[in-house]
């Protein structure tokens, strides 16, 4: 049985994924680990606004962060109580949404380590 989750915890979730790039970052993290340069060339977006959207995930513990030098990589937090909640959400994103799909044709196999 899912973790099942307060109407708090909820509602926190909701309001942190209900920002388009953060919930795009999110399904982009189903996938597998990215680096900030990597979502900076998807989303078309300044590092700094990339590290903010990035930060309030990792905040929340949606995401993990492993840095490595002077590079800092993200993958989704399996383990955070959301999870289930987040799984659902991003499992209602179509597969040709228009957004998400121009994001994937900017992904490049950028090497930052």
């Amino acid at each position: 049985m899912k973790h099942a989750l307060t109407s708090t915890e909820i509602s926190r979730c909701l309001k942190l994924l209900h920002d388009q790039t953060r919930l795009l970052i999110m399904k982009k993290l189903e996938e597998k680990t990215y680096c900030v340069c990597q979502f900076v060339e998807m989303f078309d977006m300044s590092q700094p606004a990339i590290s903010q959207h990035l930060r309030k995930l990792k905040q929340a513990g949606f995401v993990n962060e492993e840095k490595k030098g002077q590079w800092r990589f993200y993958s989704i937090n399996s383990a955070c109580p959301e999870y289930g909640l987040i799984q659902s959400i991003l499992g209602h994103i179509r597969s040709n949404d228009d957004v998400l799909q121009s994001i994937q044709k900017k992904e490049t196999q950028v090497s930052c380590k």
